[in-house]
């Protein structure tokens, strides 16, 4: 791997990197970093969790540092990302690798009251990472102008054409000098990016990093076929049996998030829903209560998992498959980050077939559907590999020796899924008490 030291970036931000505790550079960013300094249009694709956001914000910092400062510290780079909690993680991020220079940063989104943000850009921003509908409002109300911005960045683009942003995509374009650097960054390539790209890039070096359209090599994938009826207890079965401490389910809806989280809840494993419903001071409180491991499982919807950032998350696992294809790598995208092991479960009922296959496409990869793994009374049978084995039932061959089946004795068969009123449930031997709300 390369060293940042050999990327080309200033001694404030490398001393800033090294206070983060990194010394080589990912792929992406080895890649990335030196195109963007170069003062290029890049477009960039690279899997969820492997690094992009530094990819960007260090070069971004490094050019704008090179720059005459401006007395009022006018917006001179614009960081546009689908949500909410993205915002508040690339800001963080701005904020943490730019410590050592003497520019100024702040963020913008919908949900939170917008004049703390007017007062922020009054007192100075050179970088503004910003949600496009707050940045519109900000434009519209004239508490802000662009004239002076020299790059514009989009970050997780694909996911701001799947949210429908594009017309404020277009409306914010045209609010912005002709003259500037454009750098789009994406988990996947689609051909709707490649359109946006082709409407406001110049010329752009395009930087892949494998199959932008899948997990990295480091995640783990499973698809259990399974009744509809029976996911939320083949769901704790799976958590209870292999003792997944920090585990990350999607759900399609707002309302389920909060039905399995209370299911969950009720079961002994302490859960928590994250939603768009909920206000954003909640929804980060989540997120840092999650991060910090006050709850075990943590229920969410698409759109709101957006700004979890977790280096070493062991398990997603997929409720509802999902109806747009990228969502999946987005998804999965919450684990084996920055090249750690991880472990991805998706649960599929017979209706969502069709779904599988519009992501088998996508990922180029085939997704076996395996039997759901299977423990009855006694007996367990490991879901993870890292999990230790609670104790198993010993039988004995007809020549007394403990752990092997007598002659004659049949493999037992992979775990179908039956209907909640004859499938078992996992002892409540050893579950913690109910869990924190």
């Amino acid at each position: 791997m390369t060293d940042f030291s050999s990327l080309g970036l200033c001694e404030p931000l490398l001393q800033a990197v090294t206070e983060q505790g990194y010394k080589k550079a990912s792929p992406i960013q080895a890649k990335a970093i030196p195109m963007v300094l170069t003062g290029r249009d890049v477009m960039a694709s690279a899997q969820t969790g492997t690094g992009k956001t530094a990819g960007f914000t260090l070069p971004l910092l490094h050019r704008l540092s090179e720059m005459r400062s401006l007395k009022n510290h006018p917006v001179r780079a614009l960081i546009l990302v689908p949500t909410r909690e993205l915002a508040v993680q690339v800001g963080e991020s701005v904020v943490r690798y730019g410590q050592n220079l003497s520019l100024r940063s702040t963020v913008a989104y919908g949900g939170v009251d917008i004049e703390p943000q007017i007062t922020a850009l009054k007192a100075g921003a050179d970088v503004l990472t910003a949600t496009p509908g707050r940045l519109l409002d900000l434009i519209r109300k004239k508490h802000l102008t662009l004239d002076h911005l020299k790059i514009l960045v989009l970050d997780e683009a694909d996911r701001m054409l799947d949210l429908g942003f594009k017309t404020e995509l277009d409306q914010i374009l045209e609010a912005l000098p002709a003259k500037r650097q454009n750098l789009l960054f994406s988990a996947t390539f689609s051909k709707e990016i490649k359109a946006l790209a082709h409407e406001f890039q110049r010329h752009p070096v395009k930087i892949e990093i494998e199959n932008p359209n899948s997990a990295a090599n480091t995640v783990k994938q499973s698809i259990y076929p399974v009744d509809q009826q029976d996911k939320p207890e083949i769901l704790s079965y799976i958590i209870e049996g292999g003792k997944w401490e920090q585990v990350l389910v999607f759900v399609r809806t707002k309302k389920a998030a909060d039905k399995i989280a209370d299911l969950l809840d009720d079961e002994g494993i302490s859960a928590t829903a994250l939603h768009s419903d909920k206000s954003q001071y909640l929804r980060s409180r989540t997120l840092i209560e999650f991060q910090a491991g006050a709850y075990r499982v943590l229920v969410a919807t698409d759109v709101a998992s957006r700004g979890l950032d977790m280096d070493q998350l062991p398990l997603v696992i997929n409720y509802d498959l999902p109806k747009v294809p990228q969502d999946y790598v987005h998804r999965i995208g919450r684990t084996g980050r920055a090249g750690s092991p991880g472990r991805a479960i998706s649960l599929m009922n017979p209706e969502e077939k069709k779904l599988l296959e519009a992501i088998r496409k996508l990922i180029k990869k085939p997704l076996e559907v395996e039997p759901v793994p299977y423990f009855e009374e006694g007996v367990n049978v490991i879901l993870t590999d890292q999990a230790p084995a609670k104790k198993t039932r010993k039988t004995r061959s007809s020549a007394g020796q403990p752990g092997k089946k007598p002659a004659g004795d049949k493999k037992k068969p992979a775990f179908k899924p039956r209907s909640s009123s004859t499938h078992k449930k996992p002892s409540q031997a050893g579950r913690s008490g109910k869990g924190r709300r």
